[in-house]
């Protein structure tokens, strides 16, 4: 496995959750913080990820960008950290990463700039319109334990940042269920750890 492993990030972004992601792993790694603007266009950084964004991670000769595949290839590259169900019993474990990663956060997203598609639009559009999409979560998501059973692993890391940014941010209604298992999922060692370590790097002025 390779040894070197580093983090592409800035506190107030996504790279968040890659940092809680690799917390979770236990696994030494090496951060490089990239400000908005030219370093984050950069040619050495686009050269990594020609999106010019963050979070991304370079492990040995292996790049990975966005989160989703960012917490799913940790958990497969150390799976002692016990972050992924067995390959027979992964259905729901994709499941919510890719709702998360596509309808879920299109639909929060576009909440926040105001953005609503006209009603004979919403077929064209993969989560329909922003109430749909979050009915579709309040009935997936489980009234205890976590997204794959009692088994904490890389899709509630990646769901339970959104949710609780979402309601941190108002792109999320306060609904109970909601709430409640955003605490239930972010009450970890490791997110603490990785959140700590953001807020400390943020811009000091």
């Amino acid at each position: 496995m390779p040894s070197s492993l580093t983090l592409y990030t800035n506190p107030m972004s996504r790279g968040r959750i890659a940092r809680w992601m690799l917390e979770e792993t236990g696994a030494a790694y090496d951060v490089s913080y990239l400000s908005y603007g030219p370093e984050m266009k950069s040619r050495n950084y686009v050269a990594i990820n020609p999106m010019g964004k963050v979070p991304a991670i370079v492990h040995g000769d292996v790049v990975v960008t966005e989160c989703s595949a960012i917490c799913a290839y940790l958990a497969d590259v150390f799976p002692n950290a016990n972050l992924a169900p067995p390959l027979t019993e992964r259905a729901s474990y994709y499941r919510w990463l890719f709702f998360c990663a596509g309808p879920m956060e299109s639909a929060a997203v576009n909440k926040s700039l105001g953005i609503s598609p006209a009603a004979d639009k919403e077929g064209m559009i993969g989560y329909g319109n922003y109430d749909l999409a979050l009915d579709a979560l309040e009935k997936m998501l489980p009234p205890s334990g976590f997204l794959c059973g009692q088994q904490f692993t890389a899709a509630d890391v990646y769901v339970g940042a959104n949710v609780g940014w979402g309601l941190e941010f108002g792109t999320i209604e306060k609904r109970s269920i909601f709430e409640d298992y955003a605490e239930r999922a972010r009450d970890r060692d490791a997110y603490r750890r990785a959140m700590a370590a953001d807020d400390e790097a943020m811009p000091k002025d």
